[in-house]
């Protein structure tokens, strides 16, 4: 897990991925984004569809992996980097290993659900087969504000 100085491409892009978040609220989703980059290229880009859908696995993640394995052809993604806004569940933490990725960028930690740093290191390798080499910290505050903004006025 590296919260290192972020490179142009992951501050622009993660800013893609907060679009796709705002998306989200359009139909009352939380608002979570996320974007799948391969070879400097967006390959898929989704937000959140539990509410739109009655699917409780809509997530950001999920969709934007399944969109990202059809464009690509196959389900290993290990030359794609996946960048999202919220740091992932179990779930999605585990579609991560599962789909070989490459890379996860995420924004801010999810200090309730996140499996990746703050309650589980399910990218770690530690157990799994497949390590998923893991940054967080891109435009934090702007991802972190839109979640509470949205909780306060659910509240």
């Amino acid at each position: 897990m590296t919260t290192a100085a972020f490179e142009p491409v992951d501050i622009n892009t993660m800013q893609l991925a907060i679009d796709e978040a705002r998306a989200a609220l359009e139909h009352d989703d939380v608002p979570v984004g996320a974007v799948v980059l391969r070879g400097g290229q967006i390959i898929a880009a989704r937000h959140n569809e539990r509410e739109l859908t009655g699917d409780p696995t809509a997530h950001a993640e999920l969709l934007a992996l399944r969109d990202a394995a059809r464009e690509v052809g196959h389900w290993r993604l290990n030359d794609c980097s996946l960048f999202v806004t919220l740091e992932p569940c179990t779930m999605c933490a585990g579609a991560c290993v599962n789909a070989r990725l490459g890379r996860l960028v995420y924004a801010t930690p999810d200090p309730k659900a996140g499996a990746c740093m703050s309650n589980f290191g399910i990218h770690d390798g530690h157990v799994l087969n497949h390590r998923v080499p893991t940054t967080m910290g891109p435009c934090a505050d702007e991802a972190a504000e839109l979640l509470r903004a949205f909780f306060r006025a659910r509240r």
